[in-house]
């Protein structure tokens, strides 16, 4: 009788777990269907933006185009580009010898809830502004802690000047002789830290990097990515995002051994 009791406590235990674990997926699609979605990614063309010591950008080549013999339409175009540059991913292997590489992130890593957090008043007058703890915790002062396994974007406003490389980067020359001209906001590592301690579930930013454009060392790149947290970078409509409240599905190309790749990264809200 004490080995049916145990077996009938573990079926119901089984049975309530796979019921809220329905429930909640129930829940998260009717969130989905009842919301607006937005796109937070550039389009790929002549125009992305790449960093300046990039030999090359995106290219997209004619390979057919036209009525066919057979009399119907038919088009067909083959592309090459750099894995970073326009909205994209940076995979933990792009700064962390033994991290995972763009296919093998997992995609719990890529989806989720998130928050919004709006420096833009700071950044905006100072291209060299490092997002500090202090603007992590005054947004929670002003809404709520943030949970574990939180997407966090960073919204710094200069994505309104994207796709001018002169307004988005600081300068618009090209070539290695142009990196100590690159001037926009990024995270600070001590930030980045915090982002660590508080188990963050991916970082966003509506920048070329998660690294200011004075970095000399990348040290925020090292300690995220080096942590498992992909970063996506050049994002695009934060303006249209809450400060809480959005769902992220962010999916880049899947690239075998890939350190970073083109990224379709959209957001759902809540219809106002």
């Amino acid at each position: 009788m004490k080995f049916s009791f145990t077996i009938t406590i573990i079926s119901c235990s089984a049975i309530l777990n796979c019921t809220s674990l329905s429930a909640k997926a129930q829940d998260l699609s009717q969130v989905l269907a009842k919301g607006k979605w937005i796109d937070l990614s550039y389009d790929f063309s002549a125009q992305t933006l790449y960093w300046p010591n990039n030999p090359t950008g995106f290219k997209l080549d004619t390979v057919a185009e036209g009525v066919t013999t057979g009399g119907y339409y038919y088009s067909s175009y083959a592309f090459s580009a750099p894995e970073h540059g326009g909205t994209h991913l940076d995979a933990p292997v792009h700064f962390a010898a033994h991290g995972l590489s763009a296919d093998k992130v997992p995609l719990e890593k890529l989806t989720g809830n998130a928050v919004v957090i709006d420096v833009s008043a700071k950044a905006l007058k100072d291209r060299d502004y490092l997002i500090s703890i202090n603007d992590i915790t005054d947004w929670e002062a002003k809404n709520e802690a943030i949970e574990e396994n939180t997407i966090i974007l960073f919204k710094t406003g200069y994505g309104q000047f994207y796709p001018d490389a002169e307004k988005y980067f600081g300068t618009a020359e090209k070539g290695t002789q142009a990196i100590p001209k690159l001037h926009f906001p990024g995270i600070d590592s001590t930030a980045a830290h915090w982002l660590v301690q508080h188990k963050i579930k991916a970082v966003g930013i509506d920048t070329p990097s998660i690294d200011y454009g004075q970095s000399k060392d990348f040290k925020t790149h090292q300690i995220l990515l080096g942590a498992s947290i992909p970063a996506f970078e050049n994002i695009a409509n934060l303006n249209l995002l809450p400060a809480k409240g959005a769902y992220i599905i962010a999916l880049p190309m899947k690239i075998k051994n890939g350190s970073g790749g083109p990224l379709r990264i959209i957001a759902s809200v809540k219809n106002a």
